[in-house]
């Protein structure tokens, strides 16, 4: 890689300020453009709508299905998102912006929240958005016979009720300023309700785009949705979502021109990929971080201290350099990194350190540990090697680490959901982990 790609890989992952970058590409007698975080001579006239899109995704599974409690991967999320409306959602500072619900309030001590839902939104079958579909909707998700993966994400909510036609009112336990947020996830999208049941197995949603056609594990089929409540969005006519978990598979379509875009490039060939004619590599700093996750209500997670000692046992800055080839930035045991606007740049960072490890592991009354580490290509490119590097870190502390390879499909339900400790990468997601 030559100075000038270094530079580029600095300023892409947040470690380059945009008038740093400059002077030192000067110093190299080099000419870049660097519109936001993607680098190009070529000025882009604005977008017109149409077309189809055809897109490789290093996500999904045979297992899926379009139960939104089950959601757990990126292909999922794509879905519910391009297919559904949601309550609230997030914009592009992280901050809330209106969906389906127009405006918001709460009481004075944020234990009860009003939404009230945009007038003439309706469902891709044609039936009117009501009040009753948002509480049959949010209530798919509570109570004993539900087994939502979001089901703990609504346990403080006491009671949901109709204000009219057009109005909920959400009772919580207690106070909550960022309720609203928690309405914004992915599991929690507004279907049509029939005697207080959603059918989630119809497809039919309020988003942008309707389902046309689904294969899990192989392809999603959708096409615009004429009318959708915002008419800026939807620029593309139709849209084609391909599975393709093999990472040399995903390359091999994009290089060939059977898919137009992929995400999940493979580090180790993002480069050579990007020097292709009509191949443009895209590097935007974003919310999504890699991590080893502990379940804390399995042993022996439930145990602080061993947290804590698997988080000293993992050399960070060598996953950066070996597994993410530098487009990355070290995480600290949070997912907020340098990109958002709640990231503390003072917080005292987490680094290897074996003899603090092992002061962890003294403290849960341990002089060793072993444990297993479920990974897989699945969970993102390069977990495999990834979790290798953990296992050898982990020595020094006189911890071993098994690391027990996964097939990729099905590795988002069955086991990231039921192993205690295993590869993931989170969009924003708050967990407990060795994140890096």
């Amino acid at each position: 890689m030559n100075k000038l790609e270094l530079l580029k890989n600095e300023y892409a992952r947040g470690a380059l300020s945009r008038r740093d970058f400059l002077q030192k590409s000067a110093v190299l007698g080099a000419g870049v453009a660097i519109p936001g975080l993607g680098f190009s001579a070529t000025a882009h006239a604005a977008p017109k709508k149409g077309g189809t899109l055809r897109f490789g995704m290093g996500h999904g599974a045979t297992t899926d299905g379009l139960d939104p409690g089950k959601f757990t991967n990126g292909f999922d999320i794509a879905l519910s998102f391009s297919v559904h409306g949601h309550l609230i959602e997030i914009d592009n500072k992280t901050a809330l912006k209106p969906g389906v619900a127009e405006s918001w309030s709460a009481s004075d001590d944020a234990s009860q929240w009003t939404f009230k839902l945009r007038p003439g939104v309706t469902f891709h079958s044609g039936k009117t958005l009501t009040a009753d579909d948002v509480i049959a909707s949010i209530n798919h998700h509570r109570g004993e016979g539900s087994s939502s993966a979001a089901g703990p994400l609504v346990t403080e909510i006491e009671g949901i009720s109709a204000e009219g036609a057009n109005a909920v009112v959400f009772k919580l336990k207690a106070g909550n300023a960022d309720f609203p947020f928690t309405l914004s996830d992915y599991h929690f999208p507004i279907g049509p309700s029939k005697d207080g049941k959603v059918d989630w197995d119809s497809g039919d949603g309020c988003g942008t785009y309707k389902m046309e056609n689904y294969e899990p594990g192989v392809i999603l089929n959708l096409s615009r949705n004429p009318d959708h409540w915002d008419d800026d969005r939807g620029y593309f006519e139709a849209i084609e979502l391909r599975s393709i978990i093999d990472p040399n598979a995903r390359t091999s379509a994009m290089v060939a021109g059977d898919v137009d875009a992929i995400d999940k490039v493979d580090l180790k060939t993002a480069n050579l990929l990007g020097r292709k004619p009509g191949v443009n590599l895209n590097s935007v700093a974003g919310t999504q971080h890699y991590t080893f996750a502990m379940s804390t209500t399995k042993d022996p997670f439930q145990d602080n201290n061993i947290r804590q000692a698997l988080k000293y046992a993992v050399n960070r800055e060598e996953l950066v350099e070996k597994i993410l080839h530098g487009f990355g930035v070290v995480g600290n045991d949070h997912p907020i990194g340098p990109g958002q606007r709640y990231f503390n740049k003072d917080l005292a960072q987490t680094s290897y350190d074996p003899d603090k490890a092992k002061f962890h592991l003294k403290e849960a009354g341990l002089d060793s540990l072993k444990v297993d580490l479920s990974s897989s290509e699945a969970a993102f490119g390069g977990a495999l090697d990834a979790a290798i590097l953990y296992q050898n870190s982990a020595k020094a502390a006189g911890i071993e680490i098994n690391v027990v390879r996964e097939p990729n499909d099905g590795y988002w339900s069955d086991v990231w959901m039921k192993k205690p400790f295993s590869a993931v990468y989170w969009s924003g997601r708050v967990v407990e982990d060795a994140q890096f």
